[in-house]
C-alpha cells in the first residue's frame, strides 16, 4: 500500500515539474519586455506622436564642406520672371535686389499686350533700359472670331514696336484654353501658325510653358512624389477627366517645334523632362531650335548631380538661367548647385522636393553660357558689354 501511494505521488508531481521547468519561465522572460512596452507608452506624450509628412523635419548629421554663395560668380540674366503691372517703386526694389546678387538683366515674361505692354515697358525700361527685358503675351478675347491668328500676329508686331523683345505662352495654352464650342486648343493648332511665324520673322524667342510635371497627371496617392504639393495646391492636379494626358501634350508640343524650325523656342522648366534627362537630350537632338530654362526645377537637377553636370556640359548652348518666382534670397541655391560640388543640402521649397540636393559644378565657360551667353544670343538688343567675354 505504501509503495502504490509513493508511485501516485510521484506521478502527480510530474505535471508540476513540467509547468515549473517549461511554462513558468515564459511569463517570467516576457515580463521585462511587457514592462518596457508599458514604460514607452507612458512616455509617449502628444508631442511624440507619429508626425505627418509636413511636420517631419529631420536634421542631417552629415558633416561636409559647405559653400554658401550669396552672389553669382558672373553677372547673369534671369530669363524667367513675372511682374504684372509693376510700379516704379517695385522696379526700384528689384534693382536693389538684382545688384546684391549680380543679376544684370531680368526678363519679365508678364508684359501683357497693347496698352498694358506699353506701360510695363515704360515703367521697367524707362529708368533702367539696360536692366530689364519685357515679353509680350497673347490676348484670346477674340479667339472665336475668324482670322484670330493673323490678328494676334499683327498685335504682336505692334507690341514689338512698343518694346517687347519676346513672346511668352502661358500654361493655359493646350490645357485649359478652349474655343466657344468647347474644343480644346491644341498646342500645335494651325490657327496660331501666323503668330509663331511672326516670331521667326521678328527674330524674337518664344518662351512656352506646355503641360506640368508628369506627376501632376498621375493619381494623387502616397506613391506620387509630388503628393505634398498636390495636397497644398489641389488645383495643380491634372486628372484625365479634365485634362489631356501628359504624353498628348508632349506630342503636340514637339509637332509645334517641328512646324516652325526658324522660330527659337525656350521650353520652360526643362520642358518638364527634368526627371528624364536622357529624354531631354533627345529633344535637343531632334529640334535644334529648342532651348530650355531651369526655372523652378533646380530640385530635379540637384538630385542627379552627375547626370545634370553631363547634360549641361553636352548641351551648354541650349540651357538658360531662370528662377520663376522672384525671391532674392532663393537664388543662392542656384549658385550653389551650378558653382559648387556641395553635398546633400536642403532645397528651399519642400513641396517641390522632399529630398536633399547636390551641387553639380560646371566649368566656367559652361557657366557663362547658362548665366548670360545663351540669352544674349536669343534676345536681340541686349548690352553685351555688361558681361565678360
Amino acid at each position: 500500500m505504501m509503495k502504490s501511494w509513493r508511485t501516485f505521488a510521484f506521478l502527480a508531481a510530474i505535471p508540476t515539474a513540467v509547468i515549473f521547468l517549461f511554462v513558468w519561465p515564459y511569463p517570467a522572460a516576457t515580463r521585462p519586455a511587457a514592462t518596457l512596452a508599458r514604460a514607452l507608452q507612458r512616455q509617449a506624450s502628444p508631442e511624440q506622436r507619429i508626425p505627418t509628412i509636413e511636420e517631419y523635419q529631420p536634421k542631417s548629421t552629415l558633416v561636409t564642406k559647405e559653400h554658401k554663395i550669396a552672389r553669382a560668380k558672373f553677372p547673369f540674366i534671369d530669363i524667367h520672371s513675372h511682374h504684372w503691372n509693376p510700379t516704379p517703386a517695385h522696379v526700384e526694389d528689384l534693382v536693389k535686389g538684382m545688384d546684391s546678387i549680380n543679376l544684370q538683366i531680368l526678363v519679365n515674361l508678364s508684359g501683357g499686350t497693347g496698352e498694358e505692354l506699353r506701360k510695363t515697358v515704360a515703367t521697367m525700361k524707362g529708368r533702367y533700359p539696360e536692366r530689364f527685358v519685357v515679353f509680350a503675351n497673347m490676348s484670346y478675347d477674340d479667339l472665336n472670331t475668324p482670322g484670330f491668328g493673323k490678328r494676334a500676329a499683327a498685335r504682336l508686331q505692334q507690341d514689338v514696336n512698343n518694346g517687347a523683345q519676346g513672346l511668352k505662352i502661358f500654361k493655359d495654352f493646350g490645357m485649359e484654353l478652349k474655343y466657344g464650342n468647347g474644343q480644346r486648343v491644341h498646342v500645335d493648332d494651325p490657327e496660331f501658325d501666323p503668330v509663331f511665324e511672326k516670331c521667326a520673322e521678328l527674330k524674337i524667342p518664344v518662351l512656352i510653358h506646355v503641360a506640368e510635371p508628369s506627376a501632376f497627371f498621375d493619381p494623387w496617392d502616397y506613391s506620387n512624389e509630388r503628393w505634398l504639393e498636390l495636397k497644398q495646391f489641389p488645383g495643380r492636379a491634372r486628372p484625365p477627366s479634365q485634362y489631356p494626358p501628359f504624353e498628348t501634350l508632349m506630342a503636340e508640343r514637339n509637332n509645334l517645334f517641328a512646324k516652325h524650325p526658324k522660330t527659337n523656342f525656350i521650353a520652360a522648366h526643362l520642358a518638364f523632362h527634368g526627371n528624364d534627362l536622357e529624354r531631354l537630350g533627345k529633344l535637343f537632338d531632334a529640334y535644334p531650335n529648342v532651348n530650355v530654362d531651369i526655372a523652378a526645377v533646380l530640385a530635379e537637377l540637384g538630385r542627379q548631380p552627375y547626370s545634370a553636370h553631363d547634360l549641361l556640359v553636352r548641351y551648354q548652348d541650349r540651357i538658360l538661367m531662370g528662377k520663376d518666382i522672384y525671391e532674392v534670397n532663393e537664388y543662392k541655391w542656384y549658385f550653389r548647385c551650378l558653382e559648387t560640388r556641395d553635398e546633400y543640402f536642403e532645397y528651399y521649397r519642400k513641396r517641390h522636393a522632399f529630398w536633399r540636393i547636390y551641387g553639380f559644378q560646371v566649368p566656367d565657360e559652361v557657366l557663362k553660357k547658362v548665366y548670360y551667353k545663351n540669352a544674349l544670343r536669343l534676345i536681340t538688343g541686349l548690352d553685351a558689354k555688361a558681361f565678360p567675354e
